[in-house]
C-alpha cells in the first residue's frame, strides 16, 4: 500500500464548492457537523482517502464486509454553495502523518477549484457549558470581519496551545496554498460528544455559506446527551453518608 492513496468514486460538477472538513476531535464536534450535514442534504462519496499513517484497523459494516480505515470526502448540494465534505473516523497517528495527509485533503480541494476551507472543531473549556460560543481562527486577518458578523469570535490566544490535527493544519497549510482557510470551534466541556455545541458552529456555517439543513437528529442527540449529563450530576450529588454510616468496616 502507498502512502497516501486516493481512490476516486465520482467526478461531480461542482460551482465554486467550499471545502469543510470535519473529524474527530475535541467533543466530535466537527464529525458531528460534517455527518449530519452529509445524511441530511443532497451527497454523493467522491473519494476516499487511504493512508499509512491511519490506524492499523478496519471497520465491519453490517454485512460484516471489512474496510480498511479511510478518510472520505463528499460532494453535497445546498440551495447555497456547494460543498466537499470531509469526514471519517481516523486522523493521522504521527506528526509527519498529519502534514501528508492534510496536503492530500487540500489536493482534492484544489481538484474542484474550492478557494475556501473550513476546518470544524472544538475548544475545551474544562467545565459545561450552556451557551456555546463559535470561537475563529484565520489564515488572514482580512477574513475576521465577515466572520465576526456571523457570531464567531475572536479571542486572544485562544485556543491555549493553539489548534492540533488537521484542523489546524488545513488553516496553516491552507493559507500557505493560497485558500481562505478558517477554523471554527464551538465551545464544549471537552469530556462528551457535544451536538449542542455541533449545532452552534453548523448554524454559523449555513450563516456563512448560505445553506440550510434540518436540525432534527442534532436536537435528538442533544437532548440524550442532556439526559446522560443530567445522570451524571446527580451521581455526582448524591446523598452525604450519615454519621451512622461512617463507621470503619473491616
Amino acid at each position: 500500500m502507498d502512502e497516501i492513496s486516493t481512490e476516486w468514486v465520482a467526478e461531480p460538477e461542482l460551482d465554486d464548492p467550499a471545502f469543510v472538513e470535519g473529524l474527530p476531535g475535541v467533543g466530535h464536534v466537527g464529525k458531528l457537523v460534517a455527518e449530519h450535514v452529509v445524511e441530511e442534504a443532497d451527497s454523493e462519496l467522491v473519494c476516499r482517502i487511504h493512508s499509512e499513517h491511519f490506524p492499523p484497523q478496519v471497520t465491519v459494516d453490517d454485512e460484516s464486509v471489512a474496510e480498511l480505515a479511510a478518510a472520505e470526502i463528499y460532494a453535497v448540494e445546498t440551495e447555497g454553495r456547494d460543498l466537499l465534505v470531509l469526514t471519517g473516523n481516523h486522523q493521522a497517528q504521527d506528526n509527519v502523518g498529519h502534514y501528508r495527509v492534510t496536503e492530500a485533503f487540500l489536493d482534492v480541494a484544489e481538484e474542484f477549484g474550492a478557494s475556501d476551507v473550513f476546518a470544524l472543531g472544538g475548544v475545551p473549556t474544562g467545565e459545561l457549558v450552556e451557551e456555546h460560543d463559535v470561537v475563529g481562527s484565520v489564515s488572514s486577518a482580512d477574513l475576521k470581519d465577515e466572520l465576526a458578523e456571523a457570531g464567531v469570535e475572536f479571542r486572544s490566544e485562544e485556543p491555549a496551545g493553539g489548534i492540533v490535527g488537521s484542523s489546524g493544519l488545513l488553516v496553516g497549510l491552507g493559507g500557505k496554498r493560497g485558500f481562505d482557510a478558517v477554523c471554527l470551534m464551538g465551545e464544549t466541556s471537552g469530556y462528551l460528544v457535544d451536538p449542542k455545541a455541533a449545532k452552534a458552529v453548523l448554524a454559523v456555517l449555513e450563516d456563512l455559506l448560505g445553506f440550510d439543513v434540518d436540525e432534527e437528529a442534532l436536537d435528538d442527540r442533544a437532548d440524550e446527551m442532556e439526559e446522560v449529563v443530567s445522570r451524571l450530576q446527580d451521581m455526582e450529588e448524591g446523598p452525604s453518608p450519615g454519621d451512622e454510616d461512617l463507621r470503619y468496616i473491616g
